[in-house]
């Protein structure tokens, strides 16, 4: 079944391998990776939400993400972690 969840994580999937493409040249080394991932996203990403983001709403919400998932010791896939709670804000 390609639910709401299921079409966000490949969409983060396919920002990851972008991003990693992006960046080969300094082996994906971004430490501002949240906003490169916003504006990659901020096109794509609207329509499968219930609400709209704003590109700073967006960035907070990556760096809150990748925070709580290290707090949590998450064993999920990063973008499957993502995805869930995105679709879970926009229910």
């Amino acid at each position: 079944m390609n639910t709401r969840v299921d079409q966000i994580a490949l969409l983060l999937r396919q920002t990851a391998e972008a991003h990693h493409e992006a960046y080969l040249s300094s082996d994906g080394s971004d430490p501002e990776w949240p906003l490169w991932y916003a504006d990659y996203l901020w096109d794509k990403l609207p329509q499968l939400l219930a609400g709209d983001l704003t590109r700073s709403e967006l960035v907070y919400l990556l760096v809150l993400l990748d925070r709580r998932m290290a707090e949590e010791d998450s064993s999920a896939p990063w973008y499957d972690y993502y995805a869930a709670y995105l679709a879970s804000r926009s229910e």
